[in-house]
């Protein structure tokens, strides 16, 4: 099960010397009588609104359809992995640690352009920060990227609206405003209606 909660409270058992934690939610769900006294498996993290399925199928509807565009228009064929990783560049999230980007220094060629360009499993995005290595070869900066599927709902309309605006200025048709605000604030509805 997977509740939102918000910590309260962290005290120091005496007896046990272990910590209880207090947790302030807004429903208990029905099973919490079968867990008394069991050892529990416990993750917490800080909860954020996931996106709708919908938002995200129009997303990669948007990315297919620049794909083909681009390919139709190029000499050479762009990959829908290509276009995902050219919209997160644009309009995606930096990843942070400790409020800092992740920032990594990858040798500055084409070859190493194109392989991140169409890197499936993660997500880079150049800068115009070089420097020579002690080996004499150039390295350029390049900032990690979070992952669209670790975005909240506000994260996701952001790169939805970037790929919108990217496919209505190659001249490709759209959904209406309207229909597009629906699919973002669907899940925000269906999440307040299960709580």
């Amino acid at each position: 099960m997977e509740l939102q909660a918000e910590l309260i409270d962290v005290v120091r058992d005496i007896r046990s010397g272990g910590f209880r934690l207090a947790l302030s939610m807004q429903r208990v769900p029905s099973e919490i009588d079968s867990l008394w006294g069991k050892p529990l498996r416990v993750s917490m993290k800080q909860w954020r609104e996931k996106r709708s399925l919908t938002a995200n199928g129009y997303y990669w509807v948007m990315v297919t359809k620049i794909s083909e565009k681009l390919s139709e228009e190029g000499k050479e064929p762009i990959s829908t992995t290509a276009v995902h990783n050219i919209l997160l560049r644009g309009y995606g999230q930096i990843e942070l640690v400790d409020g800092e980007p992740v920032t990594m220094f990858v040798l500055d060629t084409d070859e190493a352009y194109k392989k991140a360009l169409n890197a499936e499993t993660y997500h880079i995005k150049p800068t115009s920060h070089t420097k020579i290595g002690k080996d004499g070869r150039t390295y350029r900066a390049y900032r990690m990227l979070k992952g669209s599927s670790e975005y909240d709902t506000k994260e996701m309309a952001r790169l939805i609206d970037g790929a919108v605006s990217e496919a209505k200025s190659m001249g490709i048709e759209v959904l209406p405003d309207e229909e597009i605000e629906r699919m973002l604030s669907a899940y925000e509805v269906n999440h307040t209606n299960r709580q």
